[in-house]
């Protein structure tokens, strides 16, 4: 086989391999991930805080509501009782009563929207509690999956690398070491030449370049220094 052609094959399996192991490190980085779900979790510590906080307003209402009703009943028990004949004092009873009522009345309105919130917001937090179970349980079948993605990808990438390590020693060591040597200075290595023209750079090749090339040995393009490949 043509070394130029054993070393294209080596750029597709470093290829393989960087690609691999990007993949790889994005797995990596996802394991353990759950700004979503602690996200949800927040807001659902939040919801149960502002309905904690909504039922106490409640039991608030209610009580200020039972304590307005119990001194309308201890007004109206002085006022018909019958005990007291003053008109002057009938009318003032009768007059706080009527205030007390007008108080009573405010409070339950405050009391009954106070229950409608906390109604609402139970069945908020009901349904962001269903949703975040859910939320939860995707999440852990993704950690599921990503823990099997990385146990694969590892498995590939170490065979890729084993397969370019027996490539590798099937190369002429200087071939290699230019491989290596031009790779590190432009990442691709190896350019495919196709009709007279450097894949990489687009510049056209020297019709003596060519024939060198065509021999299959290591030529660099005059051009971007890449080796050529005629396939």
């Amino acid at each position: 086989m043509p070394v130029t052609k054993q070393l294209y094959e080596l750029q597709e399996l470093d290829i393989e391999i960087e690609h691999t192991r990007q993949t790889l490190d994005m797995k990596n980085g996802q394991v353990g991930k759950r700004e979503e779900l602690d996200a949800a979790q927040n807001q659902l510590s939040d919801d149960r805080k502002a309905l904690g906080e909504l039922k106490h307003k409640r039991r608030e209402a209610e009580a200020e509501l039972d304590d307005t009703t119990s001194k309308i009943t201890a007004v109206e028990q002085q006022l018909y009782s019958g005990k007291i004949n003053n008109p002057k004092e009938l009318s003032n009873l009768q007059h706080e009563v009527d205030t007390l009522k007008g108080l009573s009345d405010q409070q339950e309105t405050k009391a009954l929207e106070i229950i409608e919130s906390v109604e609402e917001a139970e069945k908020a937090l009901a349904a962001g509690t269903a949703d975040y179970e859910k939320l939860e349980a995707e999440w852990q079948q993704q950690q599921k999956q990503i823990a099997a993605d990385i146990e694969l990808l590892n498995r590939t990438l170490n065979d890729l690398r084993e397969k370019r390590r027996l490539h590798t020693a099937q190369i002429e060591t200087p071939a290699v070491d230019l491989y290596e040597k031009v790779r590190q200075q432009k990442k691709q290595a190896v350019a495919k030449v196709e009709q007279g023209i450097c894949h990489a750079c687009r510049i056209s090749i020297s019709v003596s370049v060519l024939q060198k090339a065509r021999g299959g040995q290591p030529v660099q393009c005059g051009s971007c220094g890449r080796i050529l490949f005629i396939s």
